[in-house]
């Protein structure tokens, strides 16, 4: 069973409910998801994890459990500057005011603005199958926007992705998630079932749009202000992606990591994007080497 042993909690973080479990013993992990999922993509790797680490594993804001807040024309609610500040939170309530960061995607995105704005609370920063997003905007061309269309898609105007995407979610979960390397093969069907039902709440796509809206406008005046200014992430950072995936074809990710963070490493991995469900096992040996935890 995923996450046996585990509690369910929701804790407030300044007027904004974020939903999670916790569970294991040891240094503090917190986990952060991707889209179009919630912390569940962590199911293949949670119970190996909690014999090392005590595990906090959280919906970002507007995914999953947590609160989908209205939000306004700067997209400021869900601005990864407030979403990090959602997860600090999150630590800081369960005692914890330093801690290690393992997080997928637009959770990676999460946590990269987590490290520039928290910089003592990160001890160490790993990063599953991204670039940084001013990066990965300024070196848009067709194949990027093609294998990547719903960031172009759900950065529109509401309402048009929410009546578009509301329509249908289920296949919008489907089709975004299963046209990818592996197709839908990795993802276990209680899984699988937990995202579709996550975007079908009320508000859920609405909330999904706003953090993709943040990010190709907001994000990028943060990115920039921190480029201008010479501030990079201090921290430890480890980077991998996978060999079959986006990342590998279009960006160089150790590169531009570089050009973000003081100490960089990484690597491809035999797999697609989702590399909790794809390559679970590889990715728990890569934590417990990065995270100075011995198996």
């Amino acid at each position: 069973m995923s996450f046996a042993g585990y509690e369910p909690f929701s804790v407030d973080a300044a007027g904004v409910a974020i939903a999670g479990v916790k569970g294991g013993n040891g240094p503090p992990l917190l986990l952060l998801h991707g889209h179009p999922q919630t912390h569940e993509i962590w199911h293949k790797c949670a119970d190996v994890l909690a014999r090392h680490f005590t595990v906090i594993a959280t919906d970002l804001r507007g995914y999953g459990a947590s609160a989908k807040p209205g939000s306004d024309d700067q997209h400021t609610p869900y601005s990864k500057r407030a979403m990090a500040a959602d997860q600090v939170a999150v630590m800081r309530h369960f005692g914890y005011e330093h801690f290690l960061v393992c997080a997928h995607d637009r959770g990676a995105r999460v946590a990269h603005r987590m490290a520039m704005d928290f910089p003592d609370a990160v001890d160490r920063l790993m990063l599953l199958d991204i670039a940084p997003t001013l990066a990965m905007y300024e070196a848009t061309d067709r194949e990027f926007a093609t294998a990547y269309f719903h960031w172009f898609l759900l950065i529109q105007p509401s309402p048009l992705p929410e009546l578009l995407i509301g329509g249908n979610p289920n296949a919008y979960i489907d089709r975004v998630m299963g046209n990818r390397h592996a197709g839908l093969a990795p993802f276990a069907p209680h899984a699988l079932q937990a995202y579709r039902d996550a975007l079908a709440q009320p508000g859920a796509v609405y909330a999904m749009c706003e953090d993709y809206r943040a990010s190709a406008s907001i994000d990028l005046e943060h990115d920039r202000a921190d480029r201008e200014r010479g501030l990079k992430i201090a921290c430890p950072l480890r980077v991998l992606w996978g060999a079959e995936g986006v990342i590998e074809r279009c960006f160089d990710a150790l590169a531009e990591w570089r050009r973000v963070a003081r100490d960089v490493s990484g690597r491809a991995l035999p797999c697609g994007h989702y590399i909790p469900e794809e390559q679970p096992d590889a990715l728990i040996e890569e934590m417990l080497a990065f995270f100075d935890t011995t198996a």
